[in-house]
């Protein structure tokens, strides 16, 4: 089931990502409104963050197209923030927090200016923004996963992009975290941005996104989070899997695994 935006923000059109000429996403086809929160939801090895990586250009696609705003990327490049896994950084190098936030600058200021104070104060009000302005001058390596996250987060709100896409945000952040985050991307929202998150958390889910693409390699549905995200469509994109998970919960419920003797 596919529902197409009247007005999108984001066209994908045919998209087929290939490893080695295997393929990983294969014939991928949707499109998103702006303004809206759209989790890309889907199994491990569905292809989640290869979709992300490729409509930012940093994987070259077999076949297919992708426009934002009606244009190829390195058109509207100013206009787009993307916030790999946090997996991915490395956390160790030697900078402060506020130094972290100004790098989501860069792209108004030109490389060949430094930060003026009116950069300065929009770093430090997108710090604010996720409860991390008290620690502008600490080291990234000195925060916890959850605090990093939220820099990261800030990062991006320094770009004032207009269209956001955020690859597991919510891993392995604590509970404050987690509200803090979606918390924003509602304002975001509401401020007309368009966020595409990668998301694993099914039950989540369901709350915290108004349009969902759910893949496994293929597409399997696009659209409205009420009318996209049913159990059948869940079913068809989880395949055996869910029934393997809802059996083993069930098993724990009724305690039926043997309890181990002292």
């Amino acid at each position: 089931m596919i529902i197409h935006a009247k007005e999108p923000v984001l066209e994908v059109h045919d998209l087929t990502v290939s490893y080695s000429r295997k393929p990983v996403l294969w014939g991928i086809d949707f499109t998103l409104p702006s303004g809206c929160i759209a989790g890309v939801v889907g199994p491990n090895g569905a292809g989640k963050s290869t979709l992300l990586k490729t409509i930012m250009g940093l994987i070259p696609p077999s076949s297919g197209y992708v426009k934002l705003f009606g244009h190829p990327l390195e058109e509207v490049r100013h206009r787009v923030s993307y916030v790999p896994q946090r997996e991915s950084v490395d956390w160790d190098f030697p900078v402060s927090v506020l130094d972290v936030v100004l790098m989501g600058r860069y792209g108004k200021m030109g490389l060949l200016r430094n930060p003026d104070r009116q950069d300065k104060a929009m770093a430090m009000d997108c710090l604010d923004k996720m409860g991390m302005s008290a620690f502008a001058k600490r080291q990234i390596s000195q925060l916890s996963g959850g605090q990093q996250q939220r820099v990261f987060l800030a990062r991006a709100l320094a770009q004032e992009a207009d269209i956001y896409f955020m690859d597991e945000p919510f891993a392995g952040v604590d509970a404050a975290t987690e509200q803090a985050i979606i918390t924003l991307l509602r304002d975001m929202a509401a401020a007309n941005k368009t966020i595409i998150v990668v998301h694993h958390d099914l039950q989540s889910a369901r709350d915290y996104f108004d349009w969902i693409i759910l893949l496994n390699m293929r597409l399997v549905a696009g659209g409205p989070t009420g009318e996209v995200f049913t159990d059948e469509m869940i079913q068809q994109a989880y395949g055996g899997r869910l029934n393997l998970l809802a059996q083993v919960g069930d098993m724990m419920e009724k305690r039926a695994f043997p309890t181990r003797e002292p």
